[in-house]
């Protein structure tokens, strides 16, 4: 089964949990901290794989987690990293966060590999903490949180050059004579039902792939017959080749057939349409054939024509040729532009407020990653903890906030599932 596009939810290991623990030797007093941090959680990563052609490996897994890290121990154990998941897909792979809207990766070479969820850190055991002013601290971090992204992983397939056309107007039939692709072929429509990709050797020695996309009918760009679901895997294409059956043989007009599935790929997308394109004139062995390209070539000259027969062979190598020589002048360009990258967003310079403060019924609720996340990595067993995590929220500039708003003393505050009094200091 041909899968192009899924959606998943990863969920990356957390870190484990660093150990509070002290060293107890019989002729060794005040031994000080002896626990040991957390290891690393699980990245979730995707790598390409080039014996895959297709998603399907991914269809059942809407929920991919990642393991988290081994928790420190005493004795000064530091625990062990989580093994990473790796993920395989095919080339031609584009992964978008669905949330922000920005590509991730586009996976297109052989080894290609991203960190598209990245695990938590270990928590840090007290040996970590120890200072001259606390050198024996009661207090040790739990595990960092993974983190937590739902993706669109979707398939663009990597051909050089793409076939469009009508339903049965001959593409099957032409890529199994070019190249050593078997698609099926039968005398209706969408007999094809996923793209096939095909590898040509041209007269000119040169090599290069070709896409045969099925689907395509008035309305496709819409999500009329395939072809919504199709259009996607020619965006990478350098060069159109636009067949058109020629003889009419199903009452079609050629030319009206020309104009009809261009308007859909400029529907699609403005930027397909600008591709360069030749127009393959198909089963030229039918009667009717050569007067209906006369009158197409009188309306059609900016594009060039090649009539062919793909049973005979008749004029396959003309058109190979062609498309050979058009492929040696046209430079590959990454599909998109660095701009639409989630690594081109530069973070550290966006001045976002790290949290907010609300008050719901009578409560002050603040949110944000950065607290929430502190709260997550404090482990609230000794005084001396819930101490240090109270300073910090301080040096972030909560407790002024909170007086700002005003905020009494005795007041309700919560932070995700916990709740402490505010007290003004």
């Amino acid at each position: 089964m041909f899968i192009d596009e899924v959606i998943v939810e990863l969920y990356a290991g957390n870190g484990g949990d660093g150990c509070m623990a002290f060293k107890r030797e019989k002729y060794v007093p005040m031994g000080g901290p002896f626990g040991g941090n957390g290891g690393k959680g699980s990245d979730i990563i995707f790598e390409v794989d080039e014996g895959l052609n297709t998603l399907i490996d991914l269809r059942y897994k809407k929920i991919i987690k990642g393991s988290k890290g081994t928790n420190g121990q005493g004795s000064a154990k530091h625990g062990a990293n989580a093994k990473d998941i790796v993920i395989k897909v095919p080339m031609g792979t584009v992964i978008t966060d669905t949330e922000t809207n920005l590509i991730i990766a586009d996976l297109t070479k052989k080894g290609d590999q991203v960190v598209v969820a990245y695990g938590g850190r270990g928590g840090r055991g007290n040996m970590a903490f120890a200072t001259r002013a606390n050198p024996a601290p009661a207090y040790a971090e739990n595990g960092e949180p993974g983190e937590i992204k739902k993706v669109k992983v979707e398939l663009k397939l990597l051909a050089d050059v793409g076939l469009v056309g009508m339903p049965s107007v001959g593409k099957s039939t032409l890529i199994s004579k070019i190249s050593a692709s078997k698609p099926k072929i039968a005398a209706y429509h969408f007999t094809t039902l996923t793209p096939n990709l095909g590898v040509v050797q041209a007269p000119t020695n040169k090599s290069f792939v070709v896409a045969d996309l099925p689907g395509l009918i008035e309305g496709a760009s819409l999500g009329e017959g395939l072809g919504d679901r199709f259009l996607k895997h020619i965006e990478r294409t350098r060069v159109i080749a636009h067949v058109i059956d020629m003889s009419g043989f199903e009452g079609r007009d050629p030319y009206e057939d020309y104009l009809t599935i261009n308007k859909e790929l400029e529907n699609f997308d403005k930027k397909v349409i600008e591709k360069p394109q030749i127009v393959v004139a198909s089963k030229m062995d039918i009667e009717g054939s050569e007067e209906n390209l006369k009158k197409f070539k009188e309306k059609v000259k900016d594009v060039k024509v090649f009539p062919i027969c793909a049973i005979t062979g008749t004029g396959l190598k003309e058109v190979l040729i062609e498309l050979s020589n058009m492929l040696d002048k046209i430079e590959k360009k990454p599909l998109y532009e660095e701009e639409k990258f989630e690594s081109h967003i530069l973070y550290k310079f966006k001045k976002e407020q790290p949290f907010t403060i609300e008050n719901e019924n009578g409560v002050w609720v603040i949110k944000g990653d950065q607290v929430e996340k502190l709260y997550r990595m404090t482990r609230f067993t000794t005084d001396e903890a819930a101490l240090r995590f109270s300073n910090k929220l301080r040096r972030m500039g909560i407790d002024d906030k909170l007086k700002e708003l005003g905020a009494n003393d005795g007041d309700t505050v919560r932070i995700l599932d916990i709740e402490f009094e505010y007290k003004e200091v």
